[in-house]
């Protein structure tokens, strides 16, 4: 849509890009979160390494780096046309 002075607008919150990294975002810091609380045995059973912690580090990121490129690079909304062509 166009306002009146016929600027374009953009998508905004709607655009998949923010609501796809606010889902990472979320599950990044569960991850982080019981990542940083698992004791010795959690992390003995992957090898040693507190994969929790780095994958919810990793997911988080993610949702970084999509939130920046939705803010860089906004999608714009074609403008509807009013009029009817009959």
């Amino acid at each position: 849509m166009t306002d009146h002075n016929g600027t374009k607008h953009t998508a905004g919150a709607f655009d998949i890009r923010t609501v796809i990294a606010l889902l990472f975002a979320i599950y990044g810091i569960v991850l982080i979160a019981v990542g940083a609380t698992s004791g010795a045995e959690a992390i003995a059973k992957s090898s040693g390494i507190n994969i929790n912690l780095y994958s919810g580090i990793g997911m988080f990121v993610f949702a970084v780096v999509l939130v920046l490129w939705a803010r860089l690079r906004p999608i714009s909304v074609p403008a509807e046309d009013d009029t009817s062509e009959s």
